[in-house]
């Protein structure tokens, strides 16, 4: 996570795995292929909040508590740390909306005509499960298609800016990914299980 001066306020740009609350009038920002952003507020108590989740869920139990790992990559994890984290800073849980991003299928994995979901098809699938089963609205969403997003969620108004990445951004968004699936398998198997990712 990084902050970089913006007008007259600063932009919080946050990493997958990451996730941001305030109640100022900030600008969080990331860059979505797969992954999703799920973008939550309260307008009466003024608190937002970002996250930017890799993975649905988990392939296999950890032993390590989540706050000293890197849970935040996992759908359920990031939900409940972000939304404990706008808890503490006066967010009633009952107040939420959110507005969701992300979900593409930006490594083109079901082209093998297999048709199974892939990772982005799987995180669409959780974001919407999860905001159904906890009562919080979607208020808008830009999710699932082909392509890698540019999300920035304004804390004075609660809008989200979405811009759609060009052809050089697309590229080094699908080389990022490829490592992070691979980085993921790999701590997957030593571990001990076997991953499946598509």
């Amino acid at each position: 996570m990084k902050a970089l001066p913006f007008k007259n306020t600063r932009r919080i740009i946050i990493e997958p795995g990451e996730f941001y609350a305030s109640r100022q009038a900030e600008v969080i920002s990331t860059l979505l292929g797969s992954c999703v952003a799920a973008c939550l507020f309260d307008p009466i108590n003024r608190v937002f909040g970002m996250n930017h989740f890799l993975l649905a869920y988990r392939h296999q139990a950890h032993n390590t508590p989540i706050i000293e790992s890197n849970e935040g990559r996992y759908g359920i994890y990031a939900m409940e740390l972000l939304i404990n984290e706008m808890m503490k800073l006066g967010a009633n849980r009952l107040n939420l909306k959110a507005k969701c991003f992300g979900g593409g299928n930006v490594l083109k994995l079901r082209e093998d005509g297999d048709n199974k979901k892939t990772i982005g098809d799987v995180n669409v699938l959780f974001i919407k499960e999860f905001l159904k089963k906890e009562n919080i609205p979607m208020l808008s969403a830009c999710l699932g298609g082909t392509i890698g997003r540019n999300v920035h969620f304004v804390g004075s108004d609660y809008s989200v800016f979405v811009k759609k990445i060009d052809s050089s951004q697309q590229q080094l968004l699908e080389n990022e990914e490829r490592r992070y699936w691979k980085k993921n398998i790999d701590e997957h198997e030593k571990s001990g299980g076997t991953a499946e990712f598509w």
